[in-house]
């Protein structure tokens, strides 16, 4: 660290600012401006190189934050870009899309704002990008395996480039008609622009993975077939089976799930069609659902023209600073205003949706009530109940798991209580040669701990058929044990 001061003089902690809401609604870009490399670089400047960085603590992928943090300081942006990427497949993608635990757990955020970590990240690789240097790394040694990853989510896909670079022949499927997963159709374009994932996939594709969309393994293309064509399996199909709201009304029409509501602004978008089947044009919303993918579909509905939108939360309104509950240095709980919530619409905490109400068959609005939380349960608050017009209804409230497709079914994996696809701390099935990475086996969690399950997955295949390895494997997989 060659400015031991560098945290005592630059005490701000200053971000790119967001376009101006009036011009990013109208439009599906990116919403950050460009920041100037010599505000990153004093940003970068204010890492403390502590003795213990208890950033890797917050990171599941390890990344070698201090390092790159001072190697961005002092313009040596190669190396930073090759120091990030030993750790990390994709930084491009957990550069805008990770909530960045890591920030949370920075020694200097412990009285004061902690280090821009992923906002330097975002700039390293977009610098490599554009210098260049995200050229394929090809396999310099064949070694005769071959490997089925069953999804293109991140798990999928850090799986499927670490088992190509150690040398393996991989293919990756995915059901949907093109690869990417939710990172193609679950993210909003105005999140992460889809040039970024495809200029992954090209550079996977020069790496020798071989890609095919629009098979859905199990159905399309038999487990028998699958394990006679390949000496090992990596299930990466992610916990898409979705919560659902069984109240009465549940069945009127213009009530969907968030997933079947942001895939169609994404093909817009793709050009595959003009308008999407369902749209918040000129429509009341109200989003039941407070987190991340809430605010996707908040975001888009603005996006699509809206008239207006409420935003329902079943939780209490977090605290605008760190509660007792959440100390230092785990992930806090606290207020987090989204790009999304910036534009527009009422977030409304503690409220719970009793019944839709509807006319010829089509919702028209709901009834709800406000709720407090005793004993770890929610209790209705009498006298709060209250009546909410809506044309549009959108469920973004979590998922449950994976899909209890024929591909698991006909497999013989086992699972969890939680649902979950079963795995040992090798993220090993009970199926010899069959593995399990990212959501599918962790359940619902973060783009990172996605990416960073593939890398430990391709590590534990890699060592199940060649008795060894030397790719590396940055955590042991959380799900429960085998039985």
């Amino acid at each position: 660290m060659a400015d031991p001061r560098g945290f005592i003089t630059n005490t701000q902690r200053i971000l790119p600012l967001r376009r101006p809401v009036s011009e990013r609604v109208s439009d599906w870009n990116e919403v950050y401006q460009d920041f100037a490399e010599d505000i990153l670089r004093q940003q970068a400047g204010r890492c403390m190189d502590c003795g213990i960085p208890f950033c890797h603590h917050g990171c599941p992928l390890g990344n070698l934050i201090p390092e790159w943090n001072d190697l961005v300081r002092t313009g040596r942006w190669r190396e930073a870009f090759d120091r990030l990427h030993a750790t990390n497949n994709f930084p491009d993608f957990t550069g805008r899309l990770c909530p960045a635990p890591c920030e949370p757990a920075c020694v200097l955020g412990i009285n004061q704002p902690p280090v821009t970590i992923k906002q330097v990240e975002y700039e390293i690789v977009e610098r490599g990008f554009a210098e260049g240097w995200a050229q394929p790394i090809p396999p310099s040694v064949r070694t005769g395996k071959s490997v089925a990853v069953v999804g293109s989510g991140p798990a999928g896909l850090a799986a499927a480039q670490q088992l190509t670079r150690g040398g393996h022949a991989v293919t990756v499927f995915e059901r949907d008609d093109r690869i990417g997963g939710l990172l193609r159709y679950g993210i909003p374009e105005f999140k992460m622009e889809k040039r970024i994932l495809d200029r992954r996939l090209e550079q996977m594709v020069g790496e020798g993975t071989m890609f095919k969309a629009g098979v859905n393994v199990g159905v399309d293309l038999t487990v028998e077939q699958l394990r006679e064509d390949f000496d090992a399996v990596v299930l990466a199909g992610g916990a898409t089976a979705w919560r659902d709201l069984p109240i009465p009304g549940r069945e009127l029409d213009g009530i969907h799930q968030a997933m079947e509501y942001l895939p169609w602004a994404n093909r817009v978008q793709a050009g595959d069609l003009a308008e999407p089947p369902i749209t918040a044009h000129g429509k009341k919303v109200v989003i039941i659902g407070g987190g991340d993918t809430g605010a996707d579909c908040l975001g888009t509905v603005h996006r699509q023209g809206g008239t207006c939108v409420h935003q329902f939360e079943i939780m209490p309104r977090p605290p605008e600073i760190r509660d007792p509950s959440t100390p230092w240095p785990t992930y806090p709980l606290i207020m987090r205003t989204t790009s999304a919530h910036e534009e527009g619409g009422d977030r409304v905490f503690s409220v719970n949706t009793e019944a839709f109400t509807g006319r010829d068959g089509r919702v028209t609005g709901l009834r709800a009530h406000e709720v407090r939380r005793r004993n770890g349960n929610f209790e209705k608050v009498e006298g709060t109940d209250f009546e909410l017009e809506a044309d549009l209804v959108l469920l973004a409230m979590g998922f449950v798991g994976p899909e209890r497709s024929p591909l698991l079914a006909d497999l013989g994996v086992e699972f969890t209580e939680r649902g979950s696809v079963a795995r040992d701390a090798d993220y090993a099935t009970a199926v010899p040669g069959v593995y399990v990475a990212g959501d599918m086996g962790r359940g619902q969690s973060l783009i990172v701990w996605a990416i960073a399950e593939g890398r430990g997955a391709a590590a534990s295949v890699d060592r199940y058929l060649m008795g060894r390895t030397a790719l590396p494997s940055p955590i042991t997989a959380t799900a429960a044990p085998l039985r």
